[in-house]
């Protein structure tokens, strides 16, 4: 088991190194007869890109997607999707000084101790340039589950500190920070600029929604949906935390107000964030994902070079302040990857 896989149906794995030749994702299990160009995948990958906000990284990738497999006139064949994406941006020499560092917050440590190595470009296959991949077959998860009329959104309901209080769906879609509350939105954006003065960085969390999900979806024991929601999320290198529906809230709540009643409507509450028992229960599925600050911050830092002595470290390079709002559309490619493969084990089931 390498652990650059997820999905048993629906299967992505990704590739590449942050600052590599190329990153990308190959997809296993799609179904045949799927529309699908490389639009379909670049829409996805350009919400990740950067932008103009203080938050984001000077680093600058178009991220360009091809498909140099699994689609036919427009249409997926059934056969592996191959996906890649040039690193055309990629300065590695900018961290030789780190070469025999170990970076505080950082998986450098972690992985010389799995493997003996490790590639000190950056992040390697820890940086948040492995997401792209994500994102690429995020999209071709979205368009599986778009068939069943299922939809997946994501937002920021905190960064920094600062929580949106008065959520407005339509603010979000046309915030710069995906945020529901301007005046939340615009104090985020000040700490978001004060956080880079100090050369520090910022931590948020952010919340999925999925709509139009059937009920049934997800296995009883060690395959639940919200299990499999969870770990997909935890996958993601700056997340630290996973709740469904009250999450931790639920904790301090009685059974009778915890349970959602059920009339013949449906469920009239939805504490249980639309899954009971690890499957599905056809309500909104609500997730929320608890994201770290990024550990590359331009201040001094306690610790040790590869022969075990004490060493401070300045990081220097090209990142962002704050993973929002670039996380998002990566939660929701993590989700919908998750769907797709429950999707089709279901269907499997049903036949």
């Amino acid at each position: 088991m390498s652990g650059n896989a997820i999905g048993v149906l629906f299967r992505v794995v990704t590739w590449g190194e942050s600052h590599g030749p190329a990153i990308g994702a190959i997809i296993d299990g799609c179904p045949p007869r799927l529309a699908l160009a490389e639009t379909d995948i670049q829409q996805e990958l350009d919400r990740r890109s950067p932008g103009k906000l203080p938050s984001a990284s000077p680093r600058k990738e178009q991220d360009r997607v091809e498909i140099l497999s699994g689609v036919f006139e427009g249409k997926t064949t059934g056969t592996p999707i191959s996906l890649l994406i040039r690193n055309r941006d990629a300065d590695g020499a900018a961290y030789d000084g780190l070469r025999d560092l170990f970076r505080p917050g950082h998986g450098d440590i972690t992985y010389q101790a799995k493997y003996g190595i490790r590639d000190h470009r950056g992040g390697g296959r820890a940086s948040g340039r492995e997401t792209a991949g994500r994102v690429a077959g995020g999209a071709v998860a979205r368009k599986v589950i778009g068939q069943a009329g299922i939809t997946v959104s994501a937002r920021t309901l905190e960064l920094g500190g600062i929580a949106a209080r008065n959520l407005s769906p339509a603010a979000a879609v046309t915030s710069p920070l995906r945020c529901p509350d301007p005046e939340a939105e615009a104090r985020m954006l000040q700490r978001l600029q004060e956080a880079r003065i100090a050369g520090d960085t910022l931590g948020g969390i952010v919340e999925i929604v999925v709509r139009g999900c059937p009920p049934g979806l997800g296995e009883p024991v060690f395959s639940k949906i919200d299990a499999d929601l969870a770990g997909a999320l935890m996958g993601i290198g700056t997340v630290k935390g996973v709740e469904i529906g009250a999450g931790f809230a639920a904790s301090k709540m009685t059974g009778s107000a915890c349970n959602d009643p059920i009339g013949p409507e449906g469920f009239r509450t939805n504490h249980a964030g639309g899954i009971l028992a690890g499957i599905t229960n056809g309500s909104e599925i609500v997730v929320r994902a608890a994201c770290k600050p990024i550990p590359s911050i331009a201040r001094p830092q306690e610790t040790i070079d590869l022969q075990g002595r004490p060493a401070v470290v300045t990081i220097g390079g090209r990142h962002d302040v704050s993973v929002i709002p670039r996380i998002i559309p990566v939660c929701e490619a993590m989700v919908c990857i998750v769907l797709a493969d429950h999707l089709l084990r279901q269907r499997a089931i049903d036949r």
